[in-house]
């Protein structure tokens, strides 16, 4: 979490060492209950939720003592489980450890996709970006280093039987714990558990005082504020975690608010809502319960000193203030770290202005320094503003184009010409919509190789283990490449593009040697996808991967998208598979098992009369896009919608062009 307050992180330590460790969870907090219990009890999801003020006996807890899944929020208690190993002297974080490829698990985190296997860090790092990216590979060589079994042992001697880490991420053939795997996931706690857990950590209980500062300070700079933290003003310190599943969402940390340090840990599993973005209900429901917290203990008082080891906008603008007051300027690079050379101005200015001679910002410094410059061009004063005539620009004509919230859009007609369109050149991820060209490339091979649709598919753990939105199929189990189409398309299944990867791979990109390593498959269909792109005239697109899943390369323009499904919707399996609202089939285990699995559209405009397809497509930073097809009075349009606010307004942004285009035509 970047906020300036986590400078006094330590000080605030001190302040409230003397705390005592609640060992149980005390009466419910009769404001708290007012204010959490309905609110609670409406989300379509179950809910473990534990809050305890570290000063006080205010207390709340729901379903505090029921065992949940923790995703990676288990990874705060390894680091707890590390850093008690370090004190024992049974651990060393100078250590150097070598990444391999082996090592390497998909995810979150950075070490898969920016490190080189080769390259060596001390196990500290490792603990670093384990909780502040929730690396995944740094955490599998954190659990090498400390044990799996020592996390569970470890807690269960600090009164926490509950709490255990059961496996390595994406390695679920290590699990120790095999049942509450199986039920789980990596990793089970209980909301109460959590809470006394962080209360300890707080209490300087759990580890020596070098170790608690290191672990405060790893867990304030946790940088996913999807969930509590998205409640909390900018000034409110959160020392925390967090996780996510398909289904599960939590968090757990220490608020530091205006009347002590409150535990608090969040905890959701069996949401109906899957999404990944930060609308997910769970993520706002647990906004809620931080908002809730500081309105309940109070917000702290802004300090209004600055000192070296700030950073953020606040600092950017002192910067440039300083290189505008002070003759001859210091030159400061406009960085947002206050270090040395900041502070050195910071003196100088101090001592020019009669101010008591240091390099800490004061509020005398402030106010001697006026107003600030925040930015390279300065913002003129109130007056000149409120005094300038702003132009109007005049209004649009009836027939203009409505208004939409998305960044690009194309209309094409039935031959595939684009006939209105606005940014459709603009390269944008697109998420899902990607999988369009993955199923071209399989249904485009199957129409040469017809027998090919009725090859199985045996489900790899790569497949199964990817994220995101999923067809369902578990690691072995067996579909045959025709439904599997229906499982990528209609519920939008990873797992299903990366599965068709590893089957057909050299098949469809025609490279000399088929490969048994499932990576060169894979890395030959993606190359397969990029060589249809260029046959197709997709100059503005570029893939990286066959699902969609957020990557700056990952690139595709609506005009591109025009392209490619005019082609692709010329196949007869293509339209009956995306014109499909539902589809059942049966999946064949690897023990010889059946089970029946169904899969529902995303596509909401198949609800409406006249609209067919095509796909659907949501991540953060794609924001929603929907390809789809529209017939009415026999004049049928292909429409690509990229980056609406919001999976509604995809559908809004759809129907009010489509509505717009089909008039626009009857008029001429």
């Amino acid at each position: 979490m970047h906020k300036f307050a986590a400078l006094f992180i330590t000080a605030l330590a001190a302040s409230y060492a003397h705390c005592q460790t609640p060992t149980a969870i005390k009466t419910q907090d009769t404001q708290l209950a007012n204010a959490l219990d309905q609110l609670l009890r409406k989300h379509e999801g179950e809910i473990g939720l534990s809050i305890q003020s570290l000063h006080s006996d205010v207390s709340y807890s729901f379903n505090g003592d029921v065992v949940m899944p923790t995703a990676s929020l288990i990874k705060l208690p390894m680091m707890i489980t590390a850093y008690r190993l370090v004190d024992d002297g049974k651990l060393n974080l100078d250590d150097q450890i070598t990444l391999t490829d082996k090592d390497r698990v998909p995810g979150s985190g950075v070490l898969t996709e920016h490190f080189s296997s080769g390259v060596s860090l001390p196990l500290r790092d490792y603990v670093r970006l384990m909780i502040r990216y929730s690396d995944n590979t740094a955490t599998n060589i954190v659990a090498d280093q400390i044990g799996l079994r020592e996390t569970a042992a470890t807690m269960e001697a600090l009164g926490l039987p509950n709490t255990k880490l059961h496996s390595k991420v994406y390695r679920g053939d290590t699990t120790v714990f095999p049942n509450r795997s199986q039920s789980f996931g990596i990793g089970s706690t209980t909301a109460n558990e959590m809470v006394r857990l962080l209360s300890k950590l707080e209490a300087g209980k759990l580890a020596s005082a070098k170790s608690t500062k290191a672990m405060q300070e790893h867990l304030l700079t946790c940088d996913d504020a999807s969930k509590i933290d998205a409640g909390l003003p900018p000034n409110v310190n959160f020392a925390h975690k967090t996780g996510a599943i398909a289904n599960v969402r939590t968090d757990a940390g220490i608020i530091y608010t205006s009347s002590g340090p409150v535990a608090v840990c969040f905890l959701s599993n069996k949401n109906k809502d899957q999404s990944w973005t930060d609308e997910n209900a769970a993520n706002v429901l647990a906004g809620k319960v931080g908002q809730i917290i500081v309105e309940r203990f109070g917000t702290p008082t802004a300090d209004t000193q600055l000192r070296e080891g700030a950073f953020g906008e606040i600092v950017e603008a002192l910067q440039r203030t300083l290189n505008d007051r002070l003759k001859p300027s210091p030159r400061l690079s406009i960085d947002g770290d206050f270090g040395p050379a900041t502070r050195a101005a910071v003196a100088r200015f101090n001592r020019e202005n009669d101010l008591e001679d240091t390099g800490v910002v004061t509020e005398a410094t402030w106010r001697a320094l006026g107003t600030l410059i925040e930015q390279d061009d300065p913002v003129p004063s109130p007056e000149v503003v409120n005094a300038q005539k702003l132009p109007r620009n005049p209004q649009s004509s009836d027939g203009g184009p409505p208004a939409v919230t998305c960044k690009a859009w194309a209309i094409a007609d039935k031959a595939g010409k684009i006939v209105f369109e606005s940014n459709s050149d603009t390269s944008l991820e697109a998420a899902s919509t990607t999988k369009i060209m993955t199923a071209y490339l399989v249904i485009r091979f199957a129409q040469r190789n017809p027998k090919v649709l009725d090859e199985n598919i045996t489900f790899s753990e790569r497949a199964d283990d990817t994220v995101g939105s999923t067809a369902g199929v578990r690691s072995g189990e067996q579909v045959s490449v025709r439904n599997l189409l229906y499982g990528m398309m209609l519920p939008s299944g990873n797992d299903a593009s990366v599965a068709f990867a590893e089957h057909f791979g050299a098949r469809v990109s025609g490279a000399a040697m088929a490969s048994d390593d499932a990576n060169v498959a894979y890395a030959d269909f993606v190359a397969a996808m990029n060589q249809a792109a260029k046959e197709l005239g997709m100059e503005k697109s570029n893939y990286t991967n066959t699902h969609g899943l957020s990557n700056k390369e990952h690139v595709i323009s609506a005009a591109d998208l025009i392209r490619l499904t005019h082609v692709a919707t010329q196949f007869k399996l293509f339209r009956q598979i995306n014109n499909t609202r539902q589809f059942g089939c049966e999946l064949v285990g690897a023990q010889g098992y059946r089970r029946n699995i169904v899969w529902k559209n995303t596509n909401r405009l198949l609800e409406i009369e006249g609209f067919s397809g095509v796909k659907t497509g949501t991540t953060s930073a794609a924001g929603a896009c929907l390809v789809a097809v529209g017939k009415r009075d026999g004049d049928e349009l292909l429409a690509v919608i990229l980056g609406s606010s919001s999976s509604p307004s995809r559908y809004a942004d759809a129907k009010n062009l489509f509505r717009w285009a089909w008039a626009k035509r009857r008029d001429k």
